[in-house]
């Protein structure tokens, strides 16, 4: 079971045990390795990291599944979606079998068209398909799908444009920027008022961290999250990530969770 991160200001800490292990959040900011478990009342959304692509988001109402993977065991300790946001059709992002496994018949599935293609017969309250560059407003939040796609010659392979989305998700007045599998697009950098992103960088699929963390320098989010940052090569240098971003921009936060174990 992955336990929950409110996203704030770090104020207190707690030491907790799961499953007989302890989940480790990096202090990026002090280069330190501390057991954490964030507490706030004041910015209740909350992240769950579950692996490399795949995470939870949530307030007290709505629950936000992101790239949901790995089977439904890695989710049966955790509230159930209201919402599910899938990216692209890879397997680190899109698994039938694990969506087959979930009770989803109040949860709405929100896909590109490629996804939509894809999916299995599932109970569902519903799915929205939305294209690059669509908005779409809910009660409490809203969605922008962005684009993402690779732009190296030699990668462009993996994600034509147009296939996937990233997201930017607001909710309880904040940008929540997930990246998906991209590249430092325009799309990226042209991204405005973005208090937490969530950003990829692995090889040979998606960008090195110089490329993200030139692409942070330009958007400017409040937060910076690496995440999917495990590349045929081993683990993308989440440090270098951080000293590129903090040597020209101290004011950019960046957080380090714990994706792998």
């Amino acid at each position: 079971m992955k336990r929950a991160l409110p996203i704030a200001t770090l104020c207190t800490l707690l030491f907790f045990n799961c499953k007989n292990t302890t989940e480790k959040v990096v202090d990026m900011a002090s280069e330190t390795t501390t057991e954490m478990h964030e507490k706030t009342t004041s910015e209740p959304i909350e992240i769950i990291p579950i692996n490399h692509a795949t995470m939870i988001l949530a307030n007290e109402d709505t629950v936000f599944y992101i790239d949901p993977v790995g089977g439904p065991e890695a989710f049966s300790d955790q509230k159930k979606p209201d919402y599910i946001l899938i990216t692209d059709i890879h397997g680190d992002h899109f698994d039938p079998k694990t969506l087959q496994g979930m009770s989803l018949d109040s949860t709405v599935l929100i896909v590109p068209q490629a996804v939509n293609e894809k999916l299995p017969e599932l109970k569902v309250k519903s799915v929205i398909v939305m294209n690059n560059g669509e908005n779409k407003d809910f009660e409490s939040f809203a969605i922008q799908a962005i684009a993402m796609y690779n732009l190296r010659e030699e990668a462009l392979k993996f994600h034509e444009k147009g296939r996937g989305n990233g997201y930017v998700l607001t909710l309880d007045g904040q940008r929540i920027y997930i990246s998906g599998d991209t590249e430092d697009i325009p799309e990226m950098r042209q991204l405005k008022d973005i208090d937490m992103a969530f950003v990829c960088m692995n090889l040979p699929y998606t960008m090195t961290v110089e490329s993200a963390a030139s692409a942070v320098l330009d958007f400017k989010p409040k937060k910076v999250y690496p995440y999917h940052y495990r590349g045929t090569d081993g683990m993308s240098d989440v440090d270098t990530f951080k000293a590129l971003i903090n040597k020209e921009n101290s004011d950019i936060e960046v957080v380090q969770l714990e994706w792998y174990e």
